[in-house]
């Protein structure tokens, strides 16, 4: 049973992992041209253009994105806690609202990880090759992130500590969740 919970957990957060990115790539408006714009596109399409047609994007956000993400992460959460029930590790009480927090904050931890990510390949592409294809979409989901620590503190012989600093933080986001 461990393995296909394994399996269902590996695909469903590969997937979820890659609408919150198309919906966090799109609210930082980071360009789709590339290699890693057209992955997640070509990967995504087939939830979020049919979502688009009853969920519009409004305010800058592709709100069928991010319903796709919350919906497929609801579905990974109601397997492994009715598994769970099944088995009669959970009381079958408050099952739904327990799914619902449980979704939202694999969501938010979710999407913690895909920043705290951005922010380690960037800083090794800094350091290894600053021009590569991958560098300009690292550097612009990060760059509202970043900004507002670069101006508190500034770099230091030519070295940028705002990437660990909000690494940091981020690691605090995710003890608090």
């Amino acid at each position: 049973m461990q393995a296909v919970i394994f399996l269902i957990d590996s695909v469903a957060s590969f997937f979820c992992t890659l609408f919150l990115l198309r919906f966090m790539m799109q609210a930082m408006r980071v360009s789709f041209a590339g290699q890693i714009g057209d992955f997640v596109i070509k990967l995504t399409n087939w939830a979020v253009k049919p979502l688009r047609r009853v969920i519009p994007g409004a305010g800058g956000f592709d709100w069928a994105s991010l319903v796709a993400a919350l919906a497929l992460q609801l579905l990974l959460t109601g397997i492994i806690i009715g598994i769970a029930t099944r088995f009669g590790e959970i009381d079958a009480g408050n099952v739904a609202p327990m799914v619902l927090l449980m979704a939202l904050r694999g969501l938010l931890r979710l999407a913690v990880y895909i920043l705290i990510g951005a922010l380690i390949l960037q800083a090794v592409l800094s350091w290894v090759n600053p021009y590569s294809p991958l560098a300009a979409p690292a550097y612009q989901l990060t760059r509202p992130i970043l900004d507002p620590i670069r101006r508190m503190i500034p770099t230091i012989s030519g070295i940028d500590l705002s990437p660990l600093v909000a690494i940091l933080l981020l690691q605090v986001v995710l003890m608090i969740l």
